[in-house]
């Protein structure tokens, strides 16, 4: 038979851990000698050292591989997207609907190109986009000899967009049935639209199913024309004051005064084919003026 264990006291049980945590017998705290624990200590140092150094030099690496302006794969944007403004989603497709009798229902569109244009003001470009560009050619920049070690930006005004900034006619003629519609190519760092350099993208815009009920389609500025010197874009960093070139696009409806109208920017480099990307390279919208 097995013999029953002496059950230990509370006592005798804090006795025995008092005399693991030190042994005055031979020396040891927690079952160690000091030696030994100098020893553990040395080891565990060097290793966290080495591990430290390690990551830190694996950080330190790749930073200095990092380009802090530009993102170092951009693999997915090959071409850009183009936007169209007053930007007022139906269910699936931008329809810009408006009443030309409803003050409301116009004010609304004013309102979203008033605020679109906020940032192309013509004072504040003049204040921080002030550098004199060369018009009709890329902007290639290799330092960065703006201000603060930004690259500069060409200035894009409100005013340039002639009768359908806002100025002139604040109601970018959403009272009758001419109004005008902005279009915005997206953004693309280091990006050339075009391969000839004399040959700068431009804004064109068809009738779609056979409607022929716009009488006239007139381009802002320099007839749809987006300056070559607005090109190559070198990221929000290296030009924290740059603004997309715009065109403004204002129609003429006749007839039922309805449309359904796509605007494609030409380029040699942007594709607007693909049918997984509906808004490369151009923006499809249906307009419609009521009364």
């Amino acid at each position: 038979m097995a013999t029953l264990k002496e059950k230990r006291t509370c006592g005798q049980r804090c006795e025995d851990f008092g005399r693991f945590v030190w042994n005055s017998d031979n020396g040891t705290f927690m079952g160690r000698t000091p030696e030994k624990w100098v020893y553990i200590s040395l080891y565990y140092v060097a290793f966290y050292v080495v591990m430290t150094g390690l990551f830190s030099l694996a950080i330190y690496v790749l930073m200095y591989t990092l380009d802090p302006y530009a993102p170092d794969y951009q693999d997915r944007l090959k071409s850009p997207g183009v936007m169209v403004w007053p930007d007022t989603y139906g269910e699936e497709d931008i329809e810009i609907n408006y009443n030309t009798s409803d003050k409301a229902c116009w004010t609304k569109m004013s309102k979203i190109l008033h605020k679109f244009l906020g940032p192309y003001n013509d004072t504040k470009q003049l204040e921080c986009n002030n550098y004199n560009c060369t018009k009709g050619k890329y902007f290639i920049q290799k330092t960065f000899s703006a201000p603060h070690h930004t690259k500069w930006a060409c200035p894009f005004t409100q005013s340039m967009l002639g009768p359908c900034s806002g100025l002139e006619d604040p109601t970018f003629g959403y009272n009758c049935t001419m109004p005008c519609v902005v279009i915005k190519m997206n953004r693309i760092i280091d990006f050339l639209p075009t391969n000839h350099t004399e040959l700068p993208p431009y804004v064109n815009c068809t009738i779609l199913e056979g409607q022929s009920n716009v009488a006239k389609i007139e381009y802002f500025p320099d007839r749809g024309v987006m300056d070559l010197s607005y090109f190559p874009y070198y990221g929000k960093l290296a030009q924290p004051t740059y603004v997309n070139p715009l065109v403004a696009v204002r129609f003429s409806l006749v007839g039922e005064k309805h449309a359904k109208i796509q605007c494609r920017v030409v380029g040699d480099k942007i594709g607007y084919q693909s049918y997984h990307e509906p808004y490369e390279g151009k923006v499809t919208f249906y307009l419609k003026a009521m009364k």
